[in-house]
């Protein structure tokens, strides 16, 4: 099958290379998590991580781009200041945040998934790709944040509803796709990256 040349070095790399690769994405992730600023219509912060979660499922695809998440998500676990505001540990996990976190997995999965499947290097396919992948991430962090809100309005359903949309998705949605457009640029070794991906391609 044809698929994006990053995403077919990583799968025939070896396994060492594979770790490296995998280990590098999580460090930039951790890094970005701690460009935040945060919004006054939501307890979760706007950072630069989904920029990061797409970037590790387009160059790395969709299995180790969900590694990558996974291994982010066991450093903030085991108290390394990963997460937001150089925070960690697993108390990390139940504060709004909690979800989006998780949902990275899966963001990093789509991305590049839906980037193999599209069987194209084009901006506009790893742009797609990137949409998908903020779906993903969406998909498990809104509602998380929507139960929060509920239970601190009283546990209506109306009230959880609403805070997921509102607080959820709607604060983030219009940069975030600024962010899938960043990634594929970078992604592709294009303006946004200077080469970034093709020069890590050639470690492989």
């Amino acid at each position: 099958m044809n698929t994006y040349a990053g995403q077919a070095a990583v799968k025939t790399g070896s396994l060492q290379t594979k770790i490296l690769a995998s280990t590098f994405f999580a460090l930039v992730v951790a890094a970005c998590s701690q460009i935040a600023v945060y919004l006054p219509i939501s307890p979760v912060p706007v950072t630069m991580q989904v920029l990061a979660v797409l970037l590790s499922g387009l160059v790395l695809g969709s299995r180790w781009g969900a590694i990558c998440q996974a291994e982010y998500l066991v450093m903030g676990a085991m108290g390394l200041p990963v997460f937001a505001g150089f925070s960690g540990g697993p108390a990390a996990f139940a504060d709004p945040s909690g979800g989006y976190l998780f949902g990275f997995v899966l963001g990093a999965f789509l991305a590049g998934w839906v980037f193999e499947k599209l069987q194209s290097k084009t901006h506009f396919a790893a742009w797609a790709a990137g949409v998908a992948g903020i779906a993903g991430i969406y998909i498990v962090g809104a509602p998380w944040v929507g139960i929060w809100i509920g239970a601190a309005s009283g546990g209506s359903l109306k009230s959880t509803l609403h805070g997921a949309w509102f607080a959820g998705v709607v604060p983030f949605f219009g940069i975030d796709l600024i962010k899938a457009f960043a990634a594929s640029g970078i992604a592709l070794g294009g303006r946004f990256g200077c080469g970034l991906a093709a020069n890590f391609r050639r470690l492989f």
